[in-house]
């Protein structure tokens, strides 16, 4: 079993930064791959970023190429995503997920852990 706790979130204008944690309890962090989805009010739950179990490896949605940044500390239990330039249609509430084994890094269903989210409200 893992249990994520996301934190970081928070009110922020256009334009502004805000970096989203998730720490994960237990002794096999390091084998699972990690992404951030976000669920906007109305809209369906959507992928943001994955990163590998190593860390080497990165996957971003189109939407937020260029302006979120994921990374892991595996000695932390801890996945970052550092959000710059933020937009208004970023709010959204941000969850963090696991993955065992590394198939899909979009691909919700592949997801085991969820996080119980957190709010992300970006102001115009």
């Amino acid at each position: 079993q893992v249990q994520l706790v996301d934190s970081g979130g928070g009110l922020v204008q256009a334009g502004g930064s805000l970096r989203l944690s998730c720490t994960a309890s237990g002794r096999t962090f390091s084998s699972y791959a990690m992404g951030w989805f976000r669920q906007a009010p109305g809209k369906e739950r959507e992928f943001v970023v994955c990163i590998s179990p190593s860390g080497s490896s990165t996957y971003y949605a189109n939407s937020v190429k260029g302006r979120f940044t994921i990374s892991r500390d595996n000695a932390k239990n801890t996945v970052y995503l550092q959000m710059n330039s933020l937009k208004p249609e970023d709010t959204a509430v941000y969850y963090c997920a696991a993955q065992k084994p590394f198939v899909d890094p979009s691909d919700y269903d592949r997801y085991d852990y969820w996080g119980q989210g957190t709010q992300v409200t970006v102001s115009s």
